[in-house]
């Protein structure tokens, strides 16, 4: 049976137990050691987060793993393999919470490509709302449904180069209006001339904007997360 297994991590730097958990996902054909390098930015900001990036439970024919098997690119295929995908990473997150004994409240997802949108997806239907989710280079194809399923509204964060190819730009700002419409906070980056890739500049600006939301809680968001 596929499952979502935890891969390389950066432990918190701090002594004693993490306080916090990001958990990353890679894109499609890649690995959880291709990503877990962008939480060295992050780390020394947030010095009691464990930071893991997760495993897709697929292999890539061209190497690598991915989140669901579908050669299939278009919006719907790539929906339904989330879909199909989201209770796996369901399962591995209550795993890892459970292991660090943290709470929805202390967790963030960050995602690249698929990774975005499985954490877009799983992030917003889970029942008690985590602390921030960003996603680079995602987007959602399931706006009927979110209306429908959307459990909680944590702080998200979008981050897109105006030259991807692969999930154009236009897909993120749409998501962006839903999110907005639906009551979500949502915040996005637009990067000029970049493809489909992360890149320094987003990488930093997603880290100021997890040690604002995870760590250092603004008053309001914090009380709905403790008692949301």
């Amino acid at each position: 049976m596929p499952v979502v297994v935890e891969g390389p991590k950066i432990a918190a730097l701090s002594c004693g137990k993490p306080a916090y958990l990001v958990v990353l996902l890679h894109g499609p054909g890649s690995s959880g050691a291709a990503i877990i390098d962008q939480a060295l930015n992050w780390a020394p900001t947030m010095p009691k987060a464990d930071f893991v990036a997760a495993e897709a439970p697929f292999p890539c024919a061209s190497g690598g793993r991915q989140w669901f098997e579908n050669a299939d690119a278009s919006p719907t295929a790539i929906n339904d393999g989330i879909r199909a995908t989201a209770p796996l990473l369901d399962v591995f997150l209550d795993d890892v919470l459970a292991q660090r004994r943290l709470p929805d409240s202390h967790l963030a997802l960050v995602g690249f490509s698929h990774g975005a949108m499985l954490a877009l997806h799983v992030g917003l239907r889970r029942p008690k709302p985590m602390a921030a989710i960003v996603a680079f280079s995602g987007a959602l194809y399931d706006e009927r449904a979110l209306v429908e399923e959307i459990a909680s509204k944590p702080p998200v964060l979008m981050i897109h180069g105006e030259a991807d190819p692969i999930v154009p730009f236009s897909a993120m700002t749409a998501t962006k209006e839903r999110l907005k419409a639906l009551g979500a906070p949502v915040k996005s980056l637009r990067r000029a001339g970049l493809g489909h890739a992360m890149d320094d500049d987003g990488v930093l600006v997603a880290g100021d904007f997890l040690s604002a939301f995870v760590v250092h809680k603004p008053a309001a968001s914090a009380q709905e997360h403790d008692h949301g």
